[in-house]
């Protein structure tokens, strides 16, 4: 177990690099994330406008944990997400604010970039959470798809002056090993 903690290594999948993200990243992030269908059932769900993106992408900068989503075959920027709440005592950390563009949606590229970022991880906690909002059942499933386990019922949250119900999932490192190690391996760092 590491004593000291990386929140925006380079991971290296076998389609995507997670690589921290950068202030030029603005062109191809918000061309993956302006489709309205990405934020439909997110609390969100202005979020493809530029001047809400812009906020989430500032924030994403400001945080120091935030990735951009390369996809190797192409050069493209597909997506985001970032660590965020690591919580020493409790060895916990969230796995949030992620999205996708469409065009990788329903196949395994959810599942690979979870598996690297989770890995990851794994080096310094015990548990990974992610908080999802209530009416997301897009992303509800996509997490039940990964091995996420529901902790209780409703959960608020307000972040930014706004509190919502979500629905709180978590990852052990036990179920992690067993879903992911054995189905695909281990992914690469940089």
């Amino acid at each position: 177990m590491h004593t000291s903690i990386d929140l925006q290594p380079t991971l290296i999948g076998p389609r995507i690099t997670i690589r921290p993200i950068r202030a030029d990243d603005w062109d191809g992030m918000f061309r993956a994330a302006s489709n309205p269908k990405v934020w439909e059932l997110h609390p969100i769900r202005d979020r493809y406008t530029e001047p809400v993106f812009r906020e989430f992408f500032d924030g994403a900068l400001a945080s120091g944990s935030a990735f951009t989503f390369v996809d190797h075959g192409t050069g493209a920027i597909i997506g985001s997400s970032r660590y965020y709440g690591f919580d020493a005592a409790a060895r916990e950390i969230e796995i949030g604010w992620t999205f996708l563009a469409i065009a990788y949606w329903g196949g395994s590229y959810n599942r690979e970039v979870k598996g690297l970022m989770l890995e990851h991880a794994f080096r310094f906690v015990d548990t990974v959470v992610f908080w999802v909002g209530e009416t997301n059942y897009r992303s509800q499933q996509a997490m039940q798809k990964i091995g996420g386990v529901q902790r209780g019922g409703l959960t608020p949250r307000t972040l930014n002056g706004v509190t919502l119900s979500n629905v709180v999932y978590e990852i052990t490192r036990e179920t992690f090993d067993a879903r992911f190690r054995s189905a695909s391996g281990p992914g690469r760092r940089d």
